[in-house]
């Protein structure tokens, strides 16, 4: 630029604030409202001039003399005139943050479902009852008991009934019979209710005109989504008011609310809805029900409360909104400190850099992170309980044919609360009515009762149900032939089943903690050089995240705590459990497609260290010391056994005595009768020690001493039968669990020879636990690729995706500069179009290569917006990185351990070298112990300097960790004294499972995987909601190579 000797400082953009005043300030806390606080960060970046219109100027003076400006931010609210703010926008023609003549569609639901179904968004199924005068009949209305009809379609209840004025905020839901009847009616908060349910209405309202809609089963959530502009969607889920109608407040008085991530066909719903009402700044609700969302309203202008990011966030939106529209000259780039934020300290971060990992070695600048994988083992947890009885009772029996179908060889799982339900109603008319406290007819029969009196203290803990805390395994053992009732044939009717219950188990306060931390970790250190913005709320495609769990609640749990350290989350679990979290069962639970082969190993097993032999040694020794069979067992393994049940004695009679000074009735036979409530899902939700229990003298945690003298004394049994005089090696685990528990959570108790106890039950179980998963190496792999298979597959699936969607990502790339010469000549052609309006325009530029994410790949005729990188401020605008991650048991992590290390043993890669170097299978032949939060990642780098048909292409790392670090058990210094003050154990870092400077490509992966990995064709499709075309159809691709949120060119089409 020329200098010519004193410039003036440039000419601020008017912003017009044409609101009524309550809708810019929040009472006396001016700072709390979210207008004031973006319109203050606006202001800050010293390029706007903003003028409050004001209630005066509005309601009474004439537009002509309103103050002029560029830009205008104007939405209705009770008592605006909002025909007039269309004449002034008319005459003084700013630029329009929301367009004023769609908002008069927002007070008609029919016209709001209208326009939602017009632009392709899905709305729940509905129906229109329109009456000009109250209570009209209508020939196409028809109510029954249990359902209302509207023009041949049926709702049944539960439906919604909704006022068609937007503004009537009275929604009924109605009740089937079934379910007691009655009705609830939702309004806007007062006080600490949003809904009041009325047991005795169960006729629909008739004096208006109502939308009947089905009711939407999302788990007790809403979603609330607000857009700032269609490129910027913040979501917030918050306790649905049809649950109990009780507004969750914080301390401070506001409604709790947590914020979610957005899947991508809900960014694209938020795009579409922004762009059909023409409302840039936009608030919607979205219900979220098997799998798909649906829109149930458009509030128009809405902002986020509470939540300094998201006013960061949007102020940086509307600046790039509005300099796009009023001045193009100057540049939108973020500056690296907000304005407002150049007094904060700063915070060290990163630079952006485009390198490898740097944990086996830098590949170069040309490499990009590509796929991060971890399979993770959960959290520290409470001890896993079990009570196994066999049943004949009629009433057993039937509840378990009510849930299996009524298949009698069937296996039943109760978990949920109705079933859990009706088998305590069961178990409580079976129970005996006086106490074994005395001789009864035969030790069975004693036993038995007191076994069906435990199945009822523990399904009576905490006086509700939870079901992912406590579930009943019904399994048919004996079947009789009877006659069918209807007198033709017979049919079978079981006549005994194993009953299996199993609780405890549940995520700890530590363990909580250890996923959160875990979380934060993953997000500073797995992804080089992008810092601690990864995968915020507010990011783009980009970025593509899945969490999977497997069924048990520990899991989910663990999973939802790591998510939300990982994506610097806010506010309790379980939303984001229910937002983010992704069961998988069949691929992360369950051990039964190798229980042969694990019998098998915990026989011989049992036999080595019960018969006294020895390992093989010396002379007679392979190669290596993990291929002989029982690696790892203690030699003195077999004198350590009784030592162990000593020890036990010890400690539970100490339990015992703790357990006898609280209840003095206390004695073996009416043990579980007197069991106190054990509220486990307050112990889950409690993130931090309770201290007072502890400074009490009670156990950590809700476990009371008789439960925990339960848990010690079933042990005792466990272990050693006395009678038999036989060891079973299987409950060594459990015995080194509850140690490990106990030295951990309830180190204050003092109990005499605990730590001996846990030294004796380390050496075993480090031997015992390895052992359980093969006895050798082929063996271990046999297993692992049982267990396994399914993950094995989903995880060759995942690099196979990644794989592809960088090769089409580079093409795309590298077909640009042909992109860019048609560009140009469609800029030469541009005149010759028809003119947009200013806010068209603009709002066109900001919706760059968002015209449609669901045309099919082939369609060429898509217009295409493209962003010229070289404008905007993000030094790779094509990298993108899918992250998945797999919650799991300690079963998976050592099987898929198991495999790595072991693979090469099969038949067809004999000739190959391990996929883990030496180095690391000594490394993990010392480590034992894969514990709490250990975990195995894989990540997947691109070396785009490579030649796409060059198998270096892509080169896989591999890094494990082995969990939770037990040295502060083991030691006495002031750091052990702090992590037991805390309850809970550091996670170990990542090792590296290969040599530095090795590279593992993904085709020798692949081929190392593919002879125990589930066949791709063989994994079900994905239920893929109807119109979305996946997470990369061919217009995401473009996005992955165009897109960044804030710094769209505003005219590349032609300007």
């Amino acid at each position: 630029m020329a200098d010519e000797g004193v410039v003036a400082p440039p000419t601020k953009i008017k912003i017009g604030v044409c609101v009524m005043e309550k809708k810019v300030k929040c009472g006396f806390e001016v700072s709390s409202a979210p207008m004031e606080q973006i319109l203050q960060r606006l202001q800050a970046f010293g390029e706007f001039e903003v003028t409050h219109f004001g209630d005066k100027v509005i309601l009474e003076e004439p537009i002509e003399s309103w103050p002029i400006c560029d830009c205008l931010i104007a939405f209705h609210s009770s008592g605006y005139p909002l025909e007039k703010a269309e004449a002034y926008a008319a005459l003084r023609k700013p630029f329009l943050v929301n367009e004023l003549e769609p908002q008069h569609l927002l007070h008609d639901r029919r016209k709001v479902y209208e326009r939602l179904e017009m632009f392709g968004i899905h709305v729940p199924r509905y129906a229109l009852v329109n009456r000009e005068v109250p209570y009209q009949q209508l020939d196409y209305f028809i109510e029954e008991e249990d359902f209302v009809e509207v023009h041949g379609m049926r709702f049944w209840k539960p439906f919604v009934e909704k006022p068609i004025d937007g503004d009537n905020h009275s929604i009924m839901i109605y009740y089937p019979s079934s379910a007691g009847g009655g009705m609830k009616e939702l309004f806007r908060k007062v006080g600490n209710r949003s809904s009041e349910f009325h047991p005795e209405v169960r006729r629909v309202r008739r004096e208006g005109s109502y939308i009947y809609e089905e009711f939407m089963p999302t788990g007790g959530t809403d979603v609330k989504v607000y857009t700032v502009g269609p490129e910027y969607a913040h979501a917030e889920a918050r306790k649905s008011p049809v649950v109990d109608g009780v507004v969750m407040r914080n301390p401070d008085g506001k409604e709790v609310r947590y914020p979610v991530l957005l899947t991508p066909a809900e960014k694209q719903m938020a795009r579409e809805v922004c762009i059909a009402f023409r409302q840039s700044v936009c608030g919607f609700d979205l219900l979220r029900c098997e799998g798909r969302s649906y829109v149930c309203d458009v509030n128009g202008w809405s902002f986020v409360k509470n939540s300094h990011k998201y006013y960061d966030d949007a102020a940086c939106v509307l600046r790039k909104m509005f300099l796009d529209a009023k001045a193009p000259h100057l540049s939108s780039a973020i500056p690296p400190i907000l304005p407002w934020k150049v007094n904060e300290p700063a915070q060290p971060t990163e630079g952006l850099t485009r390198q490898g990992s740097g944990i086996i070695g830098t590949f170069g600048q040309s490499e990009e992170l590509r796929c991060v994988i971890a399979v993770i083992r959960h959290g520290d947890r409470t001890p896993k309980q079990k009570v196994k009885l066999k049943v004949t009772e009629e009433k057993l029996l039937n509840l378990m044919l009510k849930y299996n179908g009524g298949r009698p060889r069937a296996e039943t799982k109760l978990k949920s609360a109705i079933q859990l339900q009706d088998l305590l109603d069961a178990t409580r008319m079976l129970v005996p009515r006086t106490r074994p406290d005395r001789e009864s007819d035969s030790e069975a029969e004693g036993e038995h009762g007191e076994k069906l009196r435990q199945v009822k203290a523990v399904l009576e803990e905490g006086g509700h149900f939870s079901g992912i805390y406590r579930k009943v395994q019904l399994k048919p053992l004996k079947w009789i032939k009877v006659a069918k009732s209807n007198g033709e044939g017979e049919e079978e009717r079981p006549v005994e089943a194993l009953m299996v219950l199993k609780y405890g188990g549940v995520l700890t306060h530590a363990g909580r903690k250890q996923a959160e931390e875990l979380g934060r970790y993953f997000r500073n250190n797995m992804y080089p050089g992008e810092g601690t913005g990864l995968l915020r709320l507010h990011s783009t495609y980009r970025h593509d995240l899945k969490i999977y769990s497997s069924d048990e609640g520990r899991v989910q749990m663990s999973a939802a705590a790591f998510a939300k350290g990982l994506l610097d989350l806010e506010g309790q679990l379980t939303p984001i459990l229910v937002s983010l979290v992704s069961k998988d069962s069949s691929m992360l639970d369950g051990l039964d497609n190798a229980s042969i082969e694990m019998e098998e190993a915990k026989a011989r097993l049992n036999e080595i260290i019960t018969s006294s032999l020895k390992t093989v040694h010396s002379d007679e020794s392979p190669e290596f010391s993990w291929m002989i069979d029982g690696a790892g067992l203690p030699s003195n393994a077999s004198e350590l056994l009784p030592k162990l049940v000593s020890l036990i004695k010890k400690v539970t009679e100490q339990v015992r005595l703790l357990a006898k000074d609280e209840d003095e009735n206390l004695t073996e036979t009416n043990l579980y009768d007197i069991i106190p409530p054990y509220d486990q899902a307050k112990a889950l939700g409690k993130t931090n020690i309770d201290v007072d229990r502890i400074a009490s003298g009670l156990p950590c945690g809700s476990e009371g001493f008789l439960l925990m003298y339960a848990r010690w004394k079933k042990l005792e049994r466990d272990l050693y039968n006395e009678r038999k005089e036989r060891f079973d090696i299987t409950q060594i685990p459990d015995v080194y669990d509850s140690c490990k528990y106990d030295l951990l959570h309830n180190a204050h108790l003092n109990l005499e020879g605990l730590d001996e106890l846990f030294k004796v039950a380390q050496a075993l179980a480090d031997g015992v636990i390895p052992n359980e998963y093969g006895i050798n190496p082929s063996q271990k792999l046999k297993i692992g690729s049982k267990i396994a298979r399914r993950l094995l597959g989903k995880l060759l699936i995942d690099l196979r995706n990644t794989r592809e969607e960088a090769i089409s990502v580079a093409e795309l790339k590298g077909n640009q500069d042909h992109d860019s010469s048609i560009t140009k000549t469609e800029k030469e052609n541009s005149d010759a179009k028809p003119k947009l309006t200013k806010n068209e325009e603009v709002r066109k530029s900001i919706t760059l290569s968002d015209i449609s994410m669901d045309q099919d790949d082939d369609d060429d005729k898509e217009t295409k917006y493209r962003l010229d990188p070289k404008y905007a401020n993000v030094k790779t605008p094509e990298r993108h990185v899918r992250t998945r991650l797999y919650f799991t048991s300690e079963s998976h992590i050592h099987s898929l351990m198991n495999v790595l290390r072991y693979c090469n043993m099969d038949e067809s890669l004999e000739e190959e070298d391990s996929l883990v170097c030496y180095n690391a299978l000594e490394r993990l032949y010392r480590t034992k112990e894969l514990d709490y939060m250990s975990y195995i990642v894989l990540r997947m780098f691109e070396n785009t300097e490579v030649a796409l048909e060059d198998p270096k292409r892509f080169r896989i790392e591999l890094t494990f960790s082995r969990g939770a670090d037990l040295s502060p058990l083991e030691k006495n210094d002031s750091e052990a004294a702090s992590l037991h003050q805390e309850h809970t154990l550091p996670i170990m870092g990542p090792e590296r499972l290969q040599e530095i400077g090795s590279c593992l490509t993904l085709e020798k992966m692949e081929m190392m995987f593919r002879p125990f990995a589930m066949p791709a064709e063989d994994f079900p499709p994905p239920s893929t909601p109807a119109g979305f075309s996946g997470y990369f159809s061919k217009s995401v691709l473009e996005r992955l190579v165009n897109l960044w949120p804030f710094h769209k060119h505003a005219h590349s089409n032609g300007k």
